[in-house]
């Protein structure tokens, strides 16, 4: 058995959240790509992935609609949610899973989100015994590693996150100080993917913790995580994940993107 099917169909389930308000791209959820809505694309993702359940979790009937005969189920969530995990709380308690059910939420903007990574955010979690778990990816390039758009992270021996940041972590304190236009050869830098996964029942937890001086400091929501005293597994994604789609330019990108996999 390959590694990467180490956490195949029955170990986990998925669940998407949709919310129709986008405030960069209205409708984002049925905007079409390819002439499906681009929340179908990303369902059908998650279903090669190989997930036991595959769940939206939207706030919108016309969402719940698009989706009808597709093979995933539809979870009517509350429209004031201030965030995608508030929604995917109210979906575990919808769907029913239990405490230590495996769930993996995969953001609704990734219509190309690779089934390897998808099943290896899930297997991060089942090995690690953390009650939660993400993906990073190398650093290849200084620019990335200096942009606050890019989120940053470093990691202790037992592949833990020690910390997620905006800024360039961890810092090479020689080799910045002659250059920050190149990444020194002695050392590794990582950038968060953001893709989760959750034991159902911490999902239900993390929703009800308070969110942490961290957290609101760098607008990173997994750092409430941290702050509280709980483990985020990271493991390394097995292929990239292609950029999702947020504004009318990115839709137009994955059209070709599309276009050129025909």
């Amino acid at each position: 058995m390959s590694d990467d099917s180490q956490a195949g169909a029955g170990d986990f389930v998925v669940a998407i959240p949709a919310r129709y308000a986008a405030s960069r791209l209205p409708g984002k959820p049925l905007r079409l790509l390819g002439g499906d809505p681009l929340v179908l694309h990303v369902a059908r993702r998650a279903l090669q992935a190989g997930a036991r359940q595959v769940w939206v979790a939207t706030d919108d009937p016309r969402i719940a609609h698009a989706l009808q005969g597709s093979g995933v189920e539809v979870a009517m969530t509350s429209p004031d949610h201030a965030s995608g995990s508030d929604r995917l709380a109210e979906c575990a308690d919808i769907a029913g899973w239990g405490d230590d059910v495996a769930v993996v939420n995969l953001q609704g903007d990734e219509p190309f989100a690779p089934a390897d990574g998808i099943r290896a955010v899930a297997r991060a979690l089942l090995d690690s015994g953390a009650p939660m778990a993400t993906l990073a990816t190398p650093v290849s390039d200084a620019q990335t590693l200096f942009d606050p758009n890019a989120v940053k992270l470093v990691r202790a021996a037992n592949g833990d996150a020690l910390y997620f940041s905006r800024a360039p972590i961890p810092w090479h304190r020689d080799g910045f100080a002659s250059s920050r236009e190149q990444l020194p050869s002695a050392g590794q830098w990582l950038r968060h993917i953001g893709i989760y996964a959750y034991r159902a029942g911490f999902l239900r937890c993390f929703t009800r913790l308070p969110p942490g001086q961290l957290e609101q400091v760098e607008s990173l929501e997994q750092l409430r995580v941290l702050e509280a005293g709980h483990r985020i597994a990271v493991a390394l994604a097995p292929s990239a994940f292609p950029a999702g789609v947020d504004t009318p330019e990115d839709l137009a990108r994955a059209e070709a993107q599309l276009l050129g996999q025909a």
